[in-house]
């Protein structure tokens, strides 16, 4: 743990929080804000089935594409998991609740990074059958036509949420069904792998489908709980604002480095929680079938608010308005206390089976990331059938592992993997600007956008696979 730390340390404080945050800064200012003044059309487009784009020369089969809503839910169900829960607990137990107010700029800022490599993994996909698959693998591939950095991510990626992460979420799911059930660890952690499994098996449409269902239904629920909290409290809510902001620039947090802290630990977690700029969520949006790239970048942007400024600001809230943040607890103990001291004993049968939720659909959301950049590395069947028993087996040691170690890699593994991806878009970041540009002449023109590779035309060879003429 030492060692972990160390590295952590070292790779948060000096180099994560500047690329994320400058990057970010950089790509706002690059695509002039698209992430504030696009708003309206990201809630146009969340709906629009991928059947509204119909190419009679198309080979795939369209009852087997994945919709934008769906690749959203994909996505969604990846960030929307214990990061919300047990994450945004940790960072307030040891960050202090300025560290909300990190994650909000993360969030602000950081999804223009979103927009980037979303649109980005939309515009070099590739055809896989009856899908689409793609991600920062295969852009940085196609379009700096460096495969060893192409295979380095999908190496760390597949390490981070194919195993790492999912560790996390076993941890979370067995911490609180022990406290609430008192149920053995050992078989909350085979139960949960033994579900995973037969979903995953099942391929990115068995994902997408259960991921459309349940994700809008369990994030629904804990938003509605929060914000039956927040009216009960609702006298006490300016000064819960006041104090996260006083806490993120206050006197008494920069005499003690309490500032730094702060937004270290808002960066880390609002990062494991949102993902933007991570290269992650470029893999989901990828296999969405739409008429244009900027349709589902924009989607993924808004991905990044839902998670981050809904369910994310959800947990704060809860923990801050029962005024239990400084009890001593972590983790999703913390939240559960929160919980439990507003609305009783049934606070903590809820959290259980929302927990299981979050940390399931992350799971398979996670799994499915891993196999799509297996599949870049070499694509063989029964590496797949490998990686899902490896699956299997991070489920477990995550089911009997603490919570420090589980996070500590966890933050290890994101960091060197979003370093990876933050490099590869500053230099690719231009072509996502370039099909912004022409989606919003066309728009301007009154058309909805179509896209073709003769766009773009210094990458059409790699690009016309996916954009035909």
């Amino acid at each position: 743990m030492e060692v972990i730390n160390t590295i952590n340390d070292y790779l948060w404080t000096y180099v994560m929080v500047g690329l994320l945050l400058g990057g970010a800064l950089f790509f706002t200012v690059y695509t002039r804000g698209v992430q504030f003044k696009m708003i309206p059309q990201m809630f146009k487009l969340l709906f629009e089935s991928s059947k509204n784009y119909e190419n009679p020369d198309d080979p795939i089969n369209k009852k087997k594409t994945i919709s934008s809503f769906q690749a959203f839910a994909v996505s969604l169900a990846s960030r929307v998991g214990t990061g919300n829960i047990a994450g945004v607990a940790i960072a307030i137990a040891l960050g202090g609740p300025g560290s909300v107010f990190w994650m909000w700029i993360v969030a602000l800022i950081g999804s223009a990074n979103a927009f980037i490599e979303s649109t980005l993994a939309q515009l070099f996909k590739v055809r896989d059958k009856d899908a689409f698959r793609g991600g920062p693998a295969y852009y940085i591939m196609k379009g700096m036509h460096k495969r060893w950095w192409a295979i380095t991510f999908s190496v760390l990626i597949t390490l981070t949420f194919g195993l790492a992460f999912n560790t996390v979420q076993a941890n979370t799911i067995v911490t609180a069904f022990q406290g609430t059930f008192g149920l053995p660890p050992l078989w909350v952690g085979i139960v949960t792998t033994v579900i995973s499994l037969l979903v995953i098996c099942g391929g990115i449409q068995r994902i997408s489908k259960v991921s459309e269902i349940v994700v809008p239904i369990m994030a629904g629920c804990y938003i509605l709980m929060a914000i039956y909290i927040i009216c009960a409290h609702i006298t006490d809510f300016p000064a819960v604002i006041s104090l996260i902001v006083r806490n993120a620039f206050g006197i008494e947090q920069i005499m003690g480095g309490g500032v730094g802290m702060a937004i270290i630990l808002g960066v880390k977690r609002g990062l494991f929680s949102n993902e933007a700029g991570e290269g992650s969520t470029p893999n989901a949006a990828a296999t969405a079938d739409v008429s244009h790239p900027v349709k589902q970048g924009l989607i993924q942007t808004l991905g990044v608010f839902t998670d981050t400024m809904l369910v994310c600001t959800s947990t704060a809230f809860i923990i801050l308005c029962s005024g239990v943040f400084d009890s001593g607890l972590n983790g999703i103990e913390l939240t559960e206390a929160a919980l439990k001291s507003e609305t009783g004993e049934f606070a903590t049968w809820f959290l259980a089976v929302a927990i299981y939720l979050f940390a399931f659909t992350s799971v398979i959301a996670n799994y499915y990331y891993g196999e799509t950049n297996l599949n870049f590395i070499y694509k063989n069947k029964w590496i797949i059938y490998a990686f899902r028993l490896c699956v299997g087996g991070t489920l477990m040691i995550g089911a009997l592992s603490s919570l420090e170690f589980v996070w500590a890699i966890s933050d290890i593994t994101m960091g060197l993997m979003t370093l990876c991806n933050m490099t590869a878009i500053l230099f690719l970041g231009k072509y996502a600007v370039k099909c912004l540009r022409d989606y919003l002449k066309q728009l301007k023109e009154g058309k909805d956008p179509q896209f073709t590779y003769k766009v773009i035309p210094e990458i059409e060879d790699e690009i016309k696979e996916a954009w035909p003429d």
